[in-house]
């Protein structure tokens, strides 16, 4: 099947298809004319590179992933183990973001919304907003 076939049924954009080859993830067949030829084992694996990307993987992890998929001997601890980091990353990032939200929120309670030119979160933007709201994005509490 061509790359728009492949496209189709594998929910990928034909781009990211060529990037897959292009990093070596996946190495569709070629046809006498030189068009990419893909079997529907290219198509599996484009779905697992698809879904392992949208839990978070990177391409790096994408590609221990799909080695360890075809890997009869493999260990399933292999895989735990990487779900395991992948894990830790998102609570990391969540942590984050609730550290963002809470800055945000302070500055906010601090911005009057009027038609006035005074506003803490535009002055934070520029770099000279308030200690507190900088203390709060480094300790993760509230000040």
């Amino acid at each position: 099947m061509n790359i728009g076939e492949a496209s189709r049924r594998s929910g990928l954009p034909p781009k990211t298809i060529r990037y897959y080859e292009e990093v070596g993830l996946v190495t569709p067949a070629r046809a006498q004319n030189g068009y990419r030829d893909y079997r529907d084992r290219d198509v599996h694996m484009l779905r697992f590179l698809q879904r392992s990307r949208s839990l978070g993987f990177s391409i790096e992890e994408a590609r221990r992933l799909l080695a360890l998929y075809a890997d009869d001997k493999r260990h399933s601890e292999d895989a735990r183990s990487m779900a395991g980091r992948r894990m830790a990353e998102i609570d990391r990032k969540i942590e984050e973001l609730k550290s963002l939200k809470r800055a945000l929120a302070i500055l906010a309670e601090q911005c009057p919304g009027d038609d006035g030119p005074d506003c803490p979160i535009l002055d934070e933007i520029a770099g000279d907003g308030p200690v507190a709201v900088r203390t709060v994005e480094r300790n993760g509490a509230r000040a």
